[in-house]
C-alpha cells in the first residue's frame, strides 16, 4: 500500500486512547496523555462479549466453575485501593452498596491501569464491574472504552449508548460516532454529528467530533471536505491546550489525504510542537515525510536539520 493510500483511509477510531478526562487520575498518570491515533488502518476482528443482568449481588450471577463454586473475579493488585478514581464516578456509585462500591472502584482503576499493556485482562476487570454495577453510567462507560480500544465497536456502540441512556449526558457523542466508522458506517457517524444533541457539546467534545466528522468524509471518499471540517477557529488557536495536539495532527493527516505533502509536513511540525507528552506519532509520521530515519538522529538534532534519508530505490 502507497503512502497515499495509507493516509487516505483516515483512523478507524478517534484520536484518543478512550481515558476521558476522568478516567486518566485512575491511571496514575496525571500529567501524562496516552492517546495515541497510530491506528491509523486496520481494524480489529469484533468479539462478542457479554455482561450480566445487573441486580443484587449480581456478580455472583452468570456461567459458574465447573466445581459449582462462585464465579472467580480477577484479582485486584495490591497497590490498588480504589481511591484513586476520579471523584465524579464515585458520585454516580452512591447508590452501592459501601462494600460493593469500594470493589467496583477497584475494579475500574484496575480497567485503566492494565487498558495499554494487557488489553484481555483491562477487559476482564471491566466486565467485572459492569455486573456488579451494571446500571451505573460511569461504569457502563469504563467497559464501552475498553471495547473502543480493542477495536470491537458493535460492543463500544452498546455500552455507550447504555450508558448515555442512563446518564442524560451527551459527552459520548464523539465515541458513538467513530464506532459507526469503524464499523464501516460513515454516513451514521454523520448523522450523530448533525443531530441535535451534537450541539450541545462543549469545546473539546466538539474538537474531538470534528475530528470523527474529519474521518468520516474520507471514508465517503471526499478528502477536500474532510479538510474543510477542520477548518476550525481552535485550529488557528491550537498551541499547547489537551486537544491541540490532535486536531494538529488530524488536520495535518487530512491533507495529507489531499496530496498535499508540503503543506501537510508544516501542520504536522505544529503537531509535533503541540504535542509535549507525545500523544500523536507527528514526529514519526514527518520524519516519513522528509525521508529521516528517526533511530539515526543524533541526540537533540532537530528533523529540519536532518539529513534525508537515501532512497534505497533507485
Amino acid at each position: 500500500m502507497s503512502r497515499e493510500e495509507d493516509a487516505g483511509k483516515g483512523s478507524a477510531r478517534r484520536p484518543d486512547d478512550g481515558r476521558g478526562e476522568r478516567w486518566r487520575r485512575a491511571s496514575g498518570r496525571d500529567n501524562e496523555r496516552q492517546d495515541s491515533p497510530r491506528s491509523r488502518d486496520g481494524r480489529s476482528e469484533e468479539r462478542r462479549t457479554s455482561a450480566s443482568r445487573p441486580g443484587p449481588r449480581s456478580w455472583d450471577r452468570g456461567p459458574r466453575p465447573k466445581d459449582g463454586g462462585p464465579r472467580r473475579e480477577p484479582v485486584i493488585p495490591e497497590d490498588i485501593t480504589g481511591q484513586e478514581l476520579d471523584r465524579s464516578v464515585w458520585r454516580e456509585m452512591r447508590t452501592l452498596s459501601k462494600e460493593n462500591a469500594e470493589g467496583v472502584a477497584q475494579h475500574l482503576v484496575a480497567t485503566v491501569s492494565f487498558l495499554d499493556d494487557d488489553p484481555d485482562r483491562a477487559l476482564e476487570h471491566a466486565q467485572t464491574a459492569a455486573r456488579r454495577a451494571g446500571r451505573v453510567a460511569a461504569v457502563r462507560e469504563g467497559l464501552g472504552l475498553v471495547h473502543y480500544r480493542r477495536g470491537e465497536f458493535s460492543d463500544a456502540l452498546r455500552e455507550f449508548r447504555t450508558a448515555r441512556r442512563l446518564s442524560g449526558s451527551h459527552h459520548l457523542l464523539p465515541y458513538m460516532a467513530d464506532c459507526e466508522r469503524g464499523l464501516g458506517r460513515p454516513q451514521r457517524a454523520l448523522d450523530l454529528a448533525a443531530s441535535p444533541e451534537a450541539k450541545t457539546l462543549g469545546e473539546e467534545d466538539n474538537i474531538e467530533l470534528a475530528i470523527v466528522v474529519s474521518g468520516a468524509r474520507r471514508d465517503l471518499g471526499q478528502p477536500d471536505a474532510a479538510v474543510m471540517v477542520l477548518r476550525i477557529p481552535a485550529l488557528q488557536k491550537a498551541n499547547q491546550q489537551p486537544w491541540a495536539a490532535r486536531l494538529l495532527y488530524a488536520y495535518a493527516d487530512a491533507v495529507l489525504a489531499t496530496g498535499k505533502d508540503d503543506e501537510a509536513q508544516e501542520w504536522f511540525s505544529r503537531a509535533v510542537v503541540a504535542d509535549q507528552n507525545q500523544e500523536t506519532d507527528a514526529a514519526e509520521r514527518l520524519a516519513e515525510l522528509q525521508g529521516v530515519v528517526l533511530e539515526d538522529l543524533d541526540d537533540g538534532e532537530d528533523l529540519d536539520d536532518a539529513e534525508p534519508a537515501d532512497d534505497e530505490t533507485e
